[in-house]
């Protein structure tokens, strides 16, 4: 009968050192999943706002083309770049998409994303 009792809160004890460390790598894998997902987004706005720039050369509607791309994250006019500022037939247009992403466990602070995307203009 004391062998019993001598290991009767074993498993309670295992459990709560094992928790915080299950709990811990399930955050990991979301918020690496989250920003993931944005990664990706960030890539396809900057690629639609390339592409855009490249047939139309209007900067405003290649900017609102790329924020509709990406309608996961809050983009505005100030995170898009591009190099050079019109887009001349036979040049190329290199579009940087950036975004700021807040964690959601605050841990790591605010992760700064890009997107980056170029094409050959006048197509």
């Amino acid at each position: 009968m004391n062998a019993w009792r001598s290991e009767r809160g074993a498993a309670a004890v295992e459990f709560a050192l094992i928790v915080p460390i299950l709990i811990a790598l399930l955050l990991g894998i979301i918020e690496f999943g989250r920003a993931y997902n944005v990664q990706i987004s960030l890539t396809h706005a900057a690629r639609e706002t390339a592409r855009t720039m490249a047939v139309g050369n209007v900067w405003a509607d290649a900017v609102s083309r790329g924020t509709t791309a990406a309608p996961a994250v809050d983009l505005e006019a100030t995170n898009f770049a591009a190099a050079p500022a019109t887009c001349a037939p036979g040049q190329q247009i290199s579009v940087t998409v950036s975004h700021e992403l807040e964690t959601l466990t605050g841990i790591a602070g605010g992760l700064t994303l890009t997107g980056e995307a170029a094409m050959r203009c006048g197509g």
